[in-house]
C-alpha cells in the first residue's frame, strides 16, 4: 500500500524536477512580465541567457537565480522602471541594458562579477544600488545616462573603461590598477572629479571635459595618453615615465596636451621617453615654463605652441621627427638651435611669433628669442594631428618627418 502511493509521489516529484531543470538550462530565458521572473526563482543557475523583453514593464525583481551563466540583456523595454535581484552574484557574459526611457532604479544588491558592461541611453537612471560592488569586468561601456557617479563599480584590473556622454556624473573614483586596452573618459559633466589613486599602467588613456583629473602611481601608458578639451587648471603625473613604448620596444603612441582652456601648469617630472609625438597646443592659460627634466627621447615630433615662456628639457638626447615650438611670450631658442640637424633629426622651427602656429614649418624656418636669428633649411612639413577613432593618436603627419 506505502509502495502504491510512494511511486506516483515520486513520480511527480520527478516531472516538477525535470521541469524546473528545463527551465534553468534553457539557451534564453525571456522575461516579459513579474511571472516570468518568478518563474526562475527556483534556478540556484541559469545555465544560458536571461533576456528581459522589450513588452516588460513596470518592476521586474529577479530574485533566485545567484549566477548566470549567459548574458543579462534588457533594451527597447520603454515601459520598464525598475530592473533588480537580490540574488544574482555573477553574470558571465555581458550584462547590456539599452534605450531605456523610464528605468529609474537598476539594483543588483550581491552582484560582484561579470564579463562586460554595456550600458546605453538610460536617460532616466541617477544611480546605482549594487551594494556588494563589481570589482571584477573585462570591459566597461556606460554612455548616455542619467548618471551621476559610478558607484557601486570599483574595479581592480579591465581591459576597456568607456565611460562617456553620461552629463549628470560628477564623479569617478575607481580602484582600478591596470587597464590592457583602452580607458577613455569622455563628454561627461563639465564638473568631472576623477580618482585613480592605483591606476599603475595602461594601454591607451584619453581624458576629455574633466574637470580634474588624479594619477598619482601611473607608472607607464603603453599606448597614446591624450588630455583633450578638460577643465582642468593642473595636470600632474608625478611618477609617469614613459608614453608609448611597448615591451617589444615598438615605437608609436603619442602623448597629446590640447585645447585645455583653464591648463595653468603641467609636471611630468620623471617623464623620460615618447615613443610617437609629442605635442602641447591651444591651452590657453598655460604661461608658464614647460619643464620635463627628465625627458631623453621622443620618437615622433616634438610640436608646442602656445604662451609659454622657454621650454626645459635639459636631458634631451634624441628627437626622431621634427621640432616646432612657437610662442606668443619670448621664448630664448639657444639651447635648440644647437641641437638642430643633430639630437633634432627633423625639420626645425623655434620662434616668438604674434601667431603661434601648431604643427606647421616653413621652407627656411627663423628661430629667435633672445635677439639673434638663424635660418636653416628645411622641407616645407605639416606636422597635423590626426587623432584614432578613440580619440588616443596624434601621430598623423608628425611622424612622417623622419
Amino acid at each position: 500500500m506505502f509502495a502504491q502511493k510512494l511511486l506516483p509521489a515520486l513520480a511527480v516529484f520527478g516531472a516538477a524536477a525535470a521541469q524546473t531543470a528545463s527551465v534553468c538550462s534553457q539557451a534564453t530565458a525571456t522575461i516579459n512580465s513579474a511571472a516570468d521572473a518568478t518563474a526562475l526563482a527556483n534556478c540556484a543557475t541559469i545555465a544560458g541567457s536571461v533576456l528581459v523583453g522589450p513588452s516588460a514593464s513596470g518592476s521586474i525583481q529577479l530574485d533566485g537565480p545567484q549566477q548566470i551563466t549567459g548574458d543579462l540583456i534588457c533594451a527597447d523595454a520603454g515601459g520598464l522602471t525598475s530592473l533588480s535581484s537580490s540574488t544574482i552574484g555573477t553574470i558571465g557574459g555581458s550584462f547590456t541594458l539599452n534605450n531605456l526611457t523610464l528605468l529609474s532604479t537598476l539594483g543588483m544588491s550581491t552582484l560582484k562579477s561579470v564579463k562586460t558592461i554595456n550600458w546605453s541611453a538610460l536617460p532616466a537612471l541617477s544611480q546605482l544600488s549594487f551594494t556588494a560592488v563589481v570589482t571584477k569586468a573585462t570591459s566597461v561601456t556606460i554612455q548616455n545616462t542619467f548618471l551621476t557617479s559610478l558607484d557601486g563599480i570599483n574595479l581592480q584590473s579591465v581591459a576597456t573603461l568607456d565611460v562617456n556622454n553620461n552629463n549628470r556624473l560628477k564623479t569617478f573614483s575607481t580602484q582600478i590598477a591596470n587597464v590592457t586596452s583602452l580607458l577613455s573618459i569622455a563628454s561627461n559633466g563639465q564638473a568631472l572629479d576623477l580618482q585613480f589613486p592605483n591606476l599603475v599602467w595602461a594601454a591607451n588613456v584619453t581624458f576629455r571635459n574633466a574637470s580634474s583629473v588624479s594619477i598619482p602611481s601611473l607608472t607607464v601608458v603603453n599606448g597614446s595618453m591624450g588630455f583633450y578639451g578638460n577643465y582642468l587648471t593642473s595636470i600632474a603625473a608625478p611618477n609617469l615615465t614613459s608614453v608609448g613604448y611597448t615591451a617589444q620596444n615598438n615605437r608609436q603612441g603619442s602623448l597629446a596636451i590640447v585645447a585645455n582652456s583653464k591648463l595653468e601648469n603641467i609636471s611630468m617630472p620623471l617623464l623620460s621617453t615618447v615613443g610617437g609625438a609629442f605635442q602641447i597646443a591651444n591651452n590657453s592659460a598655460l604661461s608658464t615654463a614647460l619643464s620635463f627634466p627628465s625627458l631623453t627621447q621622443v620618437s615622433g615630433a616634438i610640436d608646442f605652441s602656445g604662451n609659454f615662456s622657454t621650454p626645459t628639457m635639459p636631458q634631451l638626447q634624441n628627437v626622431n621627427g621634427g621640432f616646432n615650438i612657437q610662442s606668443t611670450a619670448q621664448i630664448d631658442c639657444s639651447t635648440f638651435d644647437k641641437q638642430k640637424g643633430g639630437i633634432i633629426q627633423g625639420s626645425y622651427t623655434c620662434k616668438t611669433t604674434a601667431n603661434a602656429q601648431s604643427g606647421v614649418g616653413s621652407g627656411s624656418s627663423t628661430t629667435s628669442g633672445s635677439g639673434s636669428s638663424s635660418t636653416s633649411k628645411a622641407a616645407a612639413v605639416s606636422y597635423g594631428v590626426s587623432e584614432a577613432a578613440a580619440g588616443l593618436s596624434v601621430l598623423g603627419g608628425i611622424l612622417g618627418m623622419l
